[in-house]
């Protein structure tokens, strides 16, 4: 993540850009929001370490540098909660839920040093952030001492005349400059109004020139007023948006985020022997697609530089395999005038790779869907490319979790890839081949229907929890499992793990003291892979009622086969505490379990262990 953001801060500042409005860092539980394609998903401790690590990412050693450009956390706060998973939609939620879910990773990006933050579209229970005080002023610039400024989200202040809080702009301009927000982005309601609203004594001079100082600071932090144009130079645009170096980290960082969700029948990697490969689908030859929503309008970009899953299946294999294709059907509609082709085709084949999901302006912003199936007849082409009998490996790309239960039960491999960006292509046949292991792990729940969502693993316990088997009424559906198609953490390799020897330096701990956790990894396989190793904990009672449990460190391991490493963890405090019922930030003595394993629902060692005051 951090290098992502490092190679974006250095080819946009040698471009004349000195500012991104990223990360956004919204936890969100709601895959029918289209911006889940923008975060870190659904767990506030990735969340949080994934805020740290893109802030230092677009900063890097310090603002001034000429790699460097400003980091903006957003949206504060809360956005990623929105109601029914509509975009700009009210969040309503508790003091408590803000604090220990949504707040954590904007706390991570003020540690990092985030130079600006952005404020949200929604209103949080009933006032519009742009006017919310509380979040602004109180919490972020007094309680976590942010000394970057605050910019509106796109018109966010004046859109509050249309949210019901102010009659016109003028008293939106007024609310906002009063509640911390220090710039407003194209809401012209300070240009238009702030003046006048001074000399009425309606703004007292002293918070505009707060306003002011803390834009001004960081305009001097970035050397601007020593030489505007520092961040202007042709020379070095075309060295950096040219740099090789940057295009490999593409492809590694493509690779590092394709999750293998099933490979039941080992059908990959595939052998590089393979004589005919019948790629079918409407994401095969897409080029535009593979940078996803966020991304320039290519038809003002030169668009070769970006490697479609055709071009890198053809530079992978060469002239040594014959490649076959059919587009079979589009993403959304539903003619079926295309199945005959992909079906001639997928019978030519020795191996079929069948590339489908969502359009790329499927997933953003104002892209929220009620609907995440897998749109159009996709799936029913897979029904038919089945009866073939062929090898069949399936490519879904989207920007969020999709439903498509009747591919998960049916088809043997599935991998997700997501939207890759430049070197998909490349990418993908280093996955497929395997060239490159996959070790990418789910930061979201994949539902099985829409009508479990808001989906998510850390979910608290019940007075009738789901698991009693012995009772009627309890927490549950009649139709459906509780349990998501595709659990949060899950990822497969093309190797397996094996997990043992689990010990604990000690069964108890003070407050001012560590436990070490230790386990062995073995590769038990026939490949080269690495793991994700994830740590769970649970809270067994608490003042108030906590998740069944919670990721609260993870380790990323490389094993050739038949090695073992032991892994070392430390559990301290920090990792014990939460938000109690006065919304203090503390651990309470206690029993604790600990659970490591592959995925949230895939926990292979427990043990328990006790805090004592």
């Amino acid at each position: 993540m951090e290098l992502s953001a490092r190679v974006a801060a250095t080819e946009a500042a040698a471009s004349g850009i000195h500012w991104t409005f990223a990360p956004m860092v919204d936890i969100s539980r709601d895959p029918r929001w289209g911006r889940v394609m923008e975060g870190a998903g659904e767990d506030t401790y990735l969340g949080s370490k994934i805020a740290f690590a893109r802030v230092k990412g677009f900063q890097g050693n310090k603002l001034g540098d000429l790699n460097s450009v400003m980091a903006c956390a957003k949206h504060f706060a809360a956005y990623g909660a929105a109601v029914g998973g509509r975009d700009y939609n009210s969040v309503d939620m508790s003091d408590r839920m803000l604090w220990e879910t949504y707040l954590p990773p904007f706390k991570a990006a003020v540690d990092a040093g985030a130079a600006t933050f952005m404020n949200s579209f929604n209103d949080i229970n009933g006032i519009p952030a742009s006017a919310n005080k509380y979040i602004q002023t109180d919490i972020l610039k007094n309680k976590w001492g942010f000394k970057g400024f605050i910019v509106s989200d796109w018109g966010s202040i004046s859109e509050m005349v249309a949210h019901g809080y102010s009659p016109d702009k003028k008293d939106a301009a007024q609310k906002a400059i009063l509640a911390g927000n220090d710039m407003d982005m194209e809401g012209n309601a300070y240009n238009d109004h702030l003046v006048q609203l001074v000399k009425e004594n309606k703004v007292p001079i002293a918070v505009v020139d707060e306003a002011v100082r803390r834009i001004l600071r960081k305009k001097f932090e970035l050397g601007l007023f020593d030489d505007p144009f520092r961040y202007c130079s042709k020379e070095l645009q075309n060295k950096e948006l040219n740099n090789p170096e940057h295009t490999r980290i593409a492809k590694e960082v493509a690779e590092k985020s394709i999750v293998l969700l099933k490979n039941d029948k080992s059908i990959l990697p595939l052998s590089k022997e393979t004589k005919t490969i019948g790629l079918i689908g409407p994401m095969v030859k897409l080029k535009r697609a593979n940078h996803g929503f966020w991304a320039v309008d290519l038809k003002d970009v030169d668009s070769t530089f970006i490697v479609s899953q055709w071009e890198g299946m053809e530079r992978k294999m060469g002239k040594s395999t014959k490649l076959l294709y059919a587009k079979g059907c589009g993403i959304e509609n539903m003619s079926r005038a295309g199945f005959q082709e992909a079906i001639d085709v997928a019978k030519q084949s020795d191996v079929v790779i069948l590339s489908i999901g969502e359009r790329w302006n499927m997933s953003g912003e104002a892209k929220s869907r009620s609907n995440i199936h897998l749109p159009g007849v996709q799936e029913d082409l897979i029904k038919e490319l089945q009866k073939t009998g062929k090898p069949i490996v399936i490519l879904i790309n989207a920007g969020r979790p999709l439903v498509f239960n009747w591919t998960a039960d049916n088809m043997p491999t599935i991998v997700y890839t997501w939207w890759l960006g430049s070197e998909a292509g490349n990418a993908i046949a280093d996955v497929l081949f395997g060239d490159y292991n996959p070790s990418g792990k789910l930061p979201m729940s994949f539902p099985r229907e829409e009508g479990q969502i808001p989906i998510y693993y850390n979910h608290f316990s019940t007075g009738r929890p789901s698991i009693n088997e012995d009772k009627v009424y309890k927490s549950a559906y009649i139709d459906l499992s509780n349990s998501p198609k595709f659990p949060f953490g899950f990822g497969l390799s093309y190797t397996t793990f094996e997990y043992k020897d689990l010990k604990l330096s000690k069964s108890k701990m003070k407050d001012n003291e560590t436990i070490e956790v230790s386990a062995t990894i073995r590769n038990t396989g026939k490949y080269a892979g690495e793991e994700v190793v994830q740590l769970y904990l649970q809270d067994k009672f608490a003042s108030v009622v906590r998740p069944i449990l919670e990721l609260k460190d993870f380790q990323k391991i490389k094993l050739e086969v038949g090695e073992s490493k032991t892994i070392k963890f430390i559990i301290d405090k920090e990792k014990l505490s939460f938000f109690n019922k006065d919304l203090k930030w503390d651990a309470e003595a206690g029993e604790f379990e600990l659970m490591i394993g592959a995925s949230s629902a895939d926990i292979r060692l427990k043990s328990i262990f006790e805090l004592t005051k």
